[in-house]
Protein backbone atom coordinates (compact mmCIF):
# COMPACT_ATOMS: atom_id res chain seq x y z
CA UNK A 1 0.00 0.00 0.00
CA UNK A 2 3.00 2.48 0.48
CA UNK A 3 3.88 1.66 -2.62
CA UNK A 4 0.93 2.70 -4.66
CA UNK A 5 0.55 5.34 -2.16
CA UNK A 6 4.00 6.86 -3.22
CA UNK A 7 3.11 6.59 -6.70
CA UNK A 8 -0.20 8.11 -6.05
CA UNK A 9 1.81 10.96 -4.88
CA UNK A 10 4.75 11.53 -7.19
CA UNK A 11 1.50 11.20 -9.75
CA UNK A 12 -0.22 13.87 -8.23
CA UNK A 13 2.88 16.25 -7.97
CA UNK A 14 3.39 15.39 -11.60
CA UNK A 15 -0.09 16.93 -12.48
CA UNK A 16 0.47 19.38 -10.49
CA UNK A 17 3.74 20.66 -12.05
CA UNK A 18 1.97 20.01 -15.68
CA UNK A 19 -0.90 22.46 -14.69
CA UNK A 20 1.48 24.86 -13.13
CA UNK A 21 2.96 25.29 -15.65
CA UNK A 22 0.04 25.48 -18.65
CA UNK A 23 -1.04 27.94 -15.83
CA UNK A 24 2.02 29.95 -15.92
CA UNK A 25 2.24 29.63 -19.27
CA UNK A 26 -1.07 31.42 -20.26
CA UNK A 27 -0.81 34.15 -17.60
CA UNK A 28 2.61 35.00 -19.50
CA UNK A 29 1.04 34.50 -22.65
CA UNK A 30 -1.73 36.74 -21.17
CA UNK A 31 0.81 39.43 -19.99
CA UNK A 32 2.32 39.28 -23.44
CA UNK A 33 -0.21 40.23 -25.77
CA UNK A 34 -0.85 43.51 -27.14
CA UNK A 35 -4.56 45.26 -27.10
CA UNK A 36 -6.38 45.06 -30.42
CA UNK A 37 -5.06 47.99 -32.43
CA UNK A 38 -1.50 47.97 -31.49
CA UNK A 39 1.31 45.34 -32.61
CA UNK A 40 4.51 45.05 -31.03
CA UNK A 41 7.98 43.70 -32.75
CA UNK A 42 11.58 44.21 -32.19
CA UNK A 43 14.68 45.06 -35.07
CA UNK A 44 17.78 47.16 -35.08
CA UNK A 45 18.09 50.35 -35.78
CA UNK A 46 19.58 50.84 -39.52
CA UNK A 47 20.22 53.54 -41.68
CA UNK A 48 19.79 54.58 -46.11
CA UNK A 49 23.49 53.80 -47.04
CA UNK A 50 25.57 56.04 -49.18
CA UNK A 51 28.76 54.74 -50.94
CA UNK A 52 31.17 56.84 -51.77
CA UNK A 53 33.82 55.62 -54.60
CA UNK A 54 36.25 57.19 -56.64
CA UNK A 55 35.49 58.65 -60.16
CA UNK A 56 39.12 58.18 -61.50
CA UNK A 57 41.62 55.82 -61.08
CA UNK A 58 44.44 56.89 -58.55
CA UNK A 59 46.31 55.74 -55.24
CA UNK A 60 45.07 57.07 -51.99
CA UNK A 61 47.04 59.57 -50.62
CA UNK A 62 45.20 60.81 -47.83
CA UNK A 63 42.41 59.16 -45.67
CA UNK A 64 40.85 61.64 -43.18
CA UNK A 65 38.38 59.47 -41.43
CA UNK A 66 38.01 56.39 -39.75
CA UNK A 67 35.14 54.16 -38.90
CA UNK A 68 32.32 55.56 -36.37
CA UNK A 69 33.72 59.01 -37.76
CA UNK A 70 30.50 61.18 -37.73
CA UNK A 71 30.60 63.38 -41.29
CA UNK A 72 29.07 66.50 -42.41
CA UNK A 73 28.05 66.42 -46.39
CA UNK A 74 30.94 68.34 -48.22
CA UNK A 75 33.42 66.98 -46.02
CA UNK A 76 36.87 65.94 -47.25
CA UNK A 77 37.04 61.89 -46.59
CA UNK A 78 40.33 60.47 -49.06
CA UNK A 79 42.66 62.16 -51.45
CA UNK A 80 43.53 60.74 -54.33
CA UNK A 81 46.95 61.25 -56.35
CA UNK A 82 47.50 61.33 -60.31
CA UNK A 83 50.63 63.01 -61.89
CA UNK A 84 50.09 62.89 -65.06
CA UNK A 85 46.67 64.35 -64.33
CA UNK A 86 48.37 67.00 -62.11
CA UNK A 87 51.25 68.10 -64.81
CA UNK A 88 47.99 68.18 -67.62
CA UNK A 89 46.53 70.71 -65.17
CA UNK A 90 49.89 72.44 -64.86
CA UNK A 91 49.77 72.64 -68.59
CA UNK A 92 46.49 73.99 -68.70
CA UNK A 93 46.96 76.84 -66.34
CA UNK A 94 49.78 77.75 -68.30
CA UNK A 95 48.05 77.83 -71.63
CA UNK A 96 45.37 80.00 -70.07
CA UNK A 97 47.83 82.22 -68.82
CA UNK A 98 49.60 82.84 -72.03
CA UNK A 99 46.69 83.28 -74.22
CA UNK A 100 45.38 86.04 -71.29
CA UNK A 101 48.68 87.76 -71.34
CA UNK A 102 48.31 87.87 -75.29
CA UNK A 103 44.92 89.10 -75.21
CA UNK A 104 45.51 91.61 -72.92
CA UNK A 105 48.76 93.00 -75.03
CA UNK A 106 46.41 92.66 -78.15
CA UNK A 107 43.52 94.79 -76.62
CA UNK A 108 45.67 97.70 -75.51
CA UNK A 109 47.24 97.87 -79.00
CA UNK A 110 44.17 98.22 -80.62
CA UNK A 111 43.20 100.91 -77.73
CA UNK A 112 46.16 102.77 -79.16
CA UNK A 113 45.57 102.34 -82.55
CA UNK A 114 42.11 102.93 -82.54
CA UNK A 115 43.31 106.76 -80.82
CA UNK A 116 46.05 107.26 -83.32
CA UNK A 117 44.51 106.35 -86.46
CA UNK A 118 41.85 109.13 -86.63
CA UNK A 119 44.45 111.73 -85.39
CA UNK A 120 46.78 110.77 -88.08
CA UNK A 121 44.05 110.64 -91.26
CA UNK A 122 42.47 113.81 -89.63
CA UNK A 123 46.47 115.11 -89.81
CA UNK A 124 47.00 113.59 -93.19
CA UNK A 125 44.02 115.21 -94.86
CA UNK A 126 45.03 118.61 -93.46
CA UNK A 127 48.34 117.91 -95.21
CA UNK A 128 47.06 117.37 -98.25
CA UNK A 129 44.64 120.20 -98.19
CA UNK A 130 47.47 122.66 -97.86
CA UNK A 131 49.58 120.50 -100.42
CA UNK A 132 46.92 120.82 -102.91
CA UNK A 133 46.50 124.31 -102.05
CA UNK A 134 50.09 125.11 -102.79
CA UNK A 135 50.24 123.23 -105.86
CA UNK A 136 47.26 124.89 -107.46
CA UNK A 137 49.40 128.55 -106.82
CA UNK A 138 52.24 127.05 -107.82
CA UNK A 139 50.95 126.28 -111.08
CA UNK A 140 49.03 129.59 -111.70
CA UNK A 141 52.50 131.21 -110.34
CA UNK A 142 54.44 129.42 -113.00
CA UNK A 143 51.86 130.24 -115.98
CA UNK A 144 51.77 134.19 -115.21
CA UNK A 145 56.11 134.06 -115.24
CA UNK A 146 55.46 132.30 -118.49
CA UNK A 147 53.69 134.47 -119.85
CA UNK A 148 55.45 138.22 -118.50
CA UNK A 149 58.59 136.20 -119.24
CA UNK A 150 57.30 135.69 -123.25
CA UNK A 151 56.87 139.53 -123.24
CA UNK A 152 59.50 140.46 -121.83
CA UNK A 153 58.55 141.84 -118.44
CA UNK A 154 60.19 139.49 -116.35
CA UNK A 155 63.47 137.80 -117.05
CA UNK A 156 63.46 134.39 -118.23
CA UNK A 157 65.01 132.98 -114.80
CA UNK A 158 62.52 134.18 -112.73
CA UNK A 159 59.61 132.12 -114.79
CA UNK A 160 62.07 128.86 -114.33
CA UNK A 161 61.92 129.27 -111.34
CA UNK A 162 58.18 129.58 -110.74
CA UNK A 163 58.48 126.28 -113.38
CA UNK A 164 60.98 124.91 -110.25
CA UNK A 165 58.15 125.74 -107.94
CA UNK A 166 55.63 124.32 -109.27
CA UNK A 167 57.21 120.81 -110.08
CA UNK A 168 58.05 120.63 -106.21
CA UNK A 169 54.49 121.59 -104.83
CA UNK A 170 53.13 118.95 -107.76
CA UNK A 171 55.56 116.59 -105.83
CA UNK A 172 54.61 117.52 -102.43
CA UNK A 173 50.96 117.31 -103.28
CA UNK A 174 51.58 113.47 -104.05
CA UNK A 175 52.81 112.95 -101.18
CA UNK A 176 50.85 114.30 -99.48
CA UNK A 177 48.01 111.87 -101.10
CA UNK A 178 50.31 109.13 -100.61
CA UNK A 179 50.07 109.93 -96.74
CA UNK A 180 45.72 110.05 -96.89
CA UNK A 181 46.13 106.42 -98.22
CA UNK A 182 48.77 105.24 -95.72
CA UNK A 183 46.13 106.81 -93.15
CA UNK A 184 43.56 104.80 -94.51
CA UNK A 185 45.40 101.35 -94.43
CA UNK A 186 45.69 102.50 -90.49
CA UNK A 187 41.49 101.78 -90.33
CA UNK A 188 42.15 98.36 -92.03
CA UNK A 189 45.04 97.11 -89.49
CA UNK A 190 42.43 98.17 -86.92
CA UNK A 191 39.93 95.91 -88.56
CA UNK A 192 42.69 93.26 -88.70
CA UNK A 193 43.63 93.77 -84.96
CA UNK A 194 39.47 93.37 -84.00
CA UNK A 195 40.13 90.21 -85.98
CA UNK A 196 42.88 89.19 -83.94
CA UNK A 197 41.30 89.44 -80.59
CA UNK A 198 38.28 88.17 -81.81
CA UNK A 199 40.93 84.63 -82.76
CA UNK A 200 42.65 85.16 -79.40
CA UNK A 201 39.41 85.49 -77.39
CA UNK A 202 38.05 82.08 -79.38
CA UNK A 203 41.59 80.30 -78.03
CA UNK A 204 41.36 81.67 -74.63
CA UNK A 205 37.40 80.14 -74.11
CA UNK A 206 38.94 76.44 -75.51
CA UNK A 207 41.68 77.04 -73.57
CA UNK A 208 39.68 77.88 -70.61
CA UNK A 209 37.45 75.18 -70.86
CA UNK A 210 40.48 72.34 -71.60
CA UNK A 211 40.99 73.68 -67.75
CA UNK A 212 38.26 73.67 -67.13
CA UNK A 213 37.87 70.09 -67.58
CA UNK A 214 40.98 69.22 -66.10
CA UNK A 215 40.14 71.01 -62.79
CA UNK A 216 37.06 68.95 -62.59
CA UNK A 217 38.80 65.74 -62.98
CA UNK A 218 41.28 66.87 -59.96
CA UNK A 219 38.84 67.77 -58.24
CA UNK A 220 37.14 64.74 -58.34
CA UNK A 221 40.05 63.34 -56.94
CA UNK A 222 39.22 64.19 -53.86
CA UNK A 223 36.46 62.47 -52.09
CA UNK A 224 33.88 64.07 -50.09
CA UNK A 225 30.66 62.91 -48.44
CA UNK A 226 27.62 63.57 -49.84
CA UNK A 227 25.64 63.22 -47.11
CA UNK A 228 25.89 64.15 -43.23
CA UNK A 229 26.16 60.60 -41.15
CA UNK A 230 28.65 57.91 -39.78
CA UNK A 231 31.21 56.01 -41.20
CA UNK A 232 29.99 52.56 -41.16
CA UNK A 233 33.02 51.38 -43.16
CA UNK A 234 36.25 52.27 -44.28
CA UNK A 235 37.12 49.67 -47.49
CA UNK A 236 40.78 50.93 -48.55
CA UNK A 237 43.98 51.91 -46.98
CA UNK A 238 46.26 54.87 -47.68
CA UNK A 239 48.46 53.56 -50.67
CA UNK A 240 46.02 51.30 -52.51
CA UNK A 241 45.62 51.76 -55.80
CA UNK A 242 42.06 51.95 -56.73
CA UNK A 243 40.06 51.47 -60.22
CA UNK A 244 37.61 54.32 -60.82
CA UNK A 245 34.54 53.46 -59.45
CA UNK A 246 35.96 51.51 -56.57
CA UNK A 247 34.09 51.97 -53.16
CA UNK A 248 36.01 53.59 -50.58
CA UNK A 249 33.27 54.74 -47.47
CA UNK A 250 30.22 53.14 -47.23
CA UNK A 251 27.92 55.71 -44.88
CA UNK A 252 24.70 55.88 -42.84
CA UNK A 253 22.58 58.99 -43.05
CA UNK A 254 21.86 59.58 -39.14
CA UNK A 255 18.99 61.82 -40.18
CA UNK A 256 17.16 59.10 -41.92
CA UNK A 257 17.79 55.82 -39.11
CA UNK A 258 14.95 53.39 -39.16
CA UNK A 259 13.63 50.61 -37.37
CA UNK A 260 13.30 47.51 -39.56
CA UNK A 261 11.24 45.03 -37.35
CA UNK A 262 9.74 41.84 -38.87
CA UNK A 263 5.96 41.31 -38.62
CA UNK A 264 4.32 37.65 -38.12
CA UNK A 265 1.63 37.17 -41.12
CA UNK A 266 -1.15 36.75 -39.20
CA UNK A 267 -0.65 40.78 -38.10
CA UNK A 268 0.47 41.93 -41.77
CA UNK A 269 -3.02 42.74 -42.50
CA UNK A 270 -3.50 45.21 -40.34
CA UNK A 271 -0.40 46.90 -41.27
CA UNK A 272 -0.70 50.03 -43.90
CA UNK A 273 2.23 52.89 -44.66
CA UNK A 274 1.90 55.89 -42.99
CA UNK A 275 0.81 54.41 -39.42
CA UNK A 276 2.23 55.93 -36.28
CA UNK A 277 5.12 53.81 -34.24
CA UNK A 278 6.73 54.30 -31.20
CA UNK A 279 10.47 52.97 -30.60
CA UNK A 280 12.28 52.02 -27.23
CA UNK A 281 15.35 51.49 -26.45
CA UNK A 282 17.89 50.31 -23.58
CA UNK A 283 20.01 53.06 -24.49
CA UNK A 284 17.75 55.54 -23.56
CA UNK A 285 15.39 53.52 -20.87
CA UNK A 286 12.24 55.33 -20.60
CA UNK A 287 12.31 57.86 -23.52
CA UNK A 288 10.53 56.94 -26.36
CA UNK A 289 11.07 57.58 -29.82
CA UNK A 290 8.60 58.53 -32.45
CA UNK A 291 8.28 56.31 -35.98
CA UNK A 292 6.09 56.02 -39.36
CA UNK A 293 5.61 53.15 -41.44
CA UNK A 294 7.20 53.82 -44.99
CA UNK A 295 7.93 50.51 -46.09
CA UNK A 296 6.18 46.79 -46.01
CA UNK A 297 7.70 44.27 -47.69
CA UNK A 298 5.52 42.30 -50.35
CA UNK A 299 7.30 38.94 -49.55
CA UNK A 300 7.12 36.70 -46.80
CA UNK A 301 10.24 35.57 -45.15
CA UNK A 302 11.07 33.26 -42.35
CA UNK A 303 11.74 35.44 -39.00
CA UNK A 304 15.65 36.12 -38.45
CA UNK A 305 17.63 34.13 -35.85
CA UNK A 306 17.76 37.40 -34.04
CA UNK A 307 14.17 38.41 -33.82
CA UNK A 308 11.85 36.89 -30.62
CA UNK A 309 8.46 36.88 -31.26
CA UNK A 310 5.84 35.72 -28.02
CA UNK A 311 4.50 33.82 -30.80
CA UNK A 312 7.09 30.36 -31.46
CA UNK A 313 4.95 28.80 -34.11
CA UNK A 314 5.08 31.72 -36.04
CA UNK A 315 7.44 30.93 -39.16
CA UNK A 316 6.70 33.33 -41.80
CA UNK A 317 7.17 37.27 -41.23
CA UNK A 318 7.23 40.54 -43.45
CA UNK A 319 10.44 43.08 -43.05
CA UNK A 320 8.88 46.46 -42.23
CA UNK A 321 10.34 49.63 -42.09
CA UNK A 322 9.57 52.29 -39.22
CA UNK A 323 11.48 55.19 -40.36
CA UNK A 324 12.38 57.96 -37.01
CA UNK A 325 10.37 61.39 -37.45
CA UNK A 326 13.52 62.66 -35.91
CA UNK A 327 16.97 62.42 -34.28
CA UNK A 328 17.08 64.28 -31.40
CA UNK A 329 21.13 64.91 -30.95
CA UNK A 330 21.79 62.20 -33.21
CA UNK A 331 22.10 60.02 -30.06
CA UNK A 332 20.41 57.06 -32.28
CA UNK A 333 22.98 55.00 -34.49
CA UNK A 334 22.61 52.03 -36.76
CA UNK A 335 22.87 48.47 -35.44
CA UNK A 336 21.37 49.63 -32.12
CA UNK A 337 18.63 46.84 -30.84
CA UNK A 338 15.20 48.66 -30.17
CA UNK A 339 11.40 47.60 -29.42
CA UNK A 340 8.17 49.48 -31.56
CA UNK A 341 5.12 49.52 -31.15
CA UNK A 342 2.90 50.09 -33.87
CA UNK A 343 -0.87 51.33 -33.54
CA UNK A 344 -3.60 50.42 -36.37
CA UNK A 345 -6.10 51.91 -34.56
CA UNK A 346 -6.47 55.28 -33.42
CA UNK A 347 -8.77 54.89 -30.48
CA UNK A 348 -6.33 52.26 -28.80
CA UNK A 349 -4.01 53.81 -25.95
CA UNK A 350 -0.25 53.96 -26.39
CA UNK A 351 1.14 50.76 -24.09
CA UNK A 352 5.11 50.27 -23.81
CA UNK A 353 6.15 46.78 -25.18
CA UNK A 354 5.71 43.22 -23.11
CA UNK A 355 7.78 41.16 -23.55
Amino acid sequence: MSLKRNYLYAGLATLAVILGGVWAWQHLAGSHAMPEGLIQANGRIEGDHSTVASKLPGRIAVLKVREGDTVTAGQILAQLEDTQLAARKRQADAAVATLQAQLQAARAQLAIARREVPLAEASADAVLGKARAAELQAAKDARRFDELAERGTVEPRRAEQMRLAHTAAAADLRQAEQAVRSSRLGGDKVKARDNDIAALEAGLRQAEAAAQEVGGLVDDLTLRAPIGGVVMNRLREAGEMVAAGTPVFDLVDLDKLFLKVYVPEKQIGQLRLGLPAKVYTDAFPGQEFTATARYISSQAEFTPKEVQTPDERVKLTYAVKLYFDANPQRRLSPGVPADAVIRWKDSVPWQMPKW
